[in-house]
């Protein structure tokens, strides 16, 4: 089931404009240097639940949020039952907000990340492609690069899925 630390709202570090970024608990990355070891536990924060899906309402619903950023952790690093928490999130956004935007971030590489063939493999690149703007790539502390605008090191790209927002 999908954890989430918090919601930061109005955030304008984790995307362009003002959005709402949704904290998701849990990554299998370990990055050296993360500056988000806080959100490694996958067993910590909150169930999503009606409380937490209210507040996110309320802030995504005011006219000058641009957008939804979900990070964490990573979300793409959740169990079978927390992915389709984040699929079911995103196509219920899709459907109120048809003119925000949303932006997530992982640390996997999209190129690998298509290439999977675990169970999970079709539910995660369905994910990752049901998204505006896709942050990907592991940070790798050697390439910390502070000219990067939303990433924190120079490997990490900005992939945009042909969307209009």
């Amino acid at each position: 089931m999908l954890r989430i630390l918090d919601i930061t709202a109005p955030d304008i570090n984790n995307g362009n404009g003002v959005r709402v970024t949704l904290w998701v608990a849990g990554c299998k990355h370990h990055c050296k240097g993360c500056h988000n070891q806080w959100t490694w536990d996958f067993e910590q924060g909150k169930y999503f639940d009606k409380d937490i899906f209210d507040k996110l309402n309320n802030w995504l619903s005011r006219d000058y949020i641009e957008g939804l950023t979900i990070s964490g952790g990573d979300p793409l690093c959740q169990d079978n039952s927390g992915l389709i928490e984040l699929k079911s999130l995103i196509y219920w956004f899709r459907s109120k907000f048809p003119n925000k935007n949303i932006w997530m971030y992982t640390g996997y590489v999209y190129d690998d990340l298509v290439k999977m063939t675990d169970v999970d493999a079709p539910l995660r690149k369905e994910i990752a492609e049901s998204v505006d703007v896709l942050v990907d790539g592991p940070f790798i502390e050697e390439q910390k690069n502070f000219d990067c605008p939303f990433r924190g090191s120079s490997n990490q790209r900005i992939l945009h899925f042909n969307r209009n927002k």
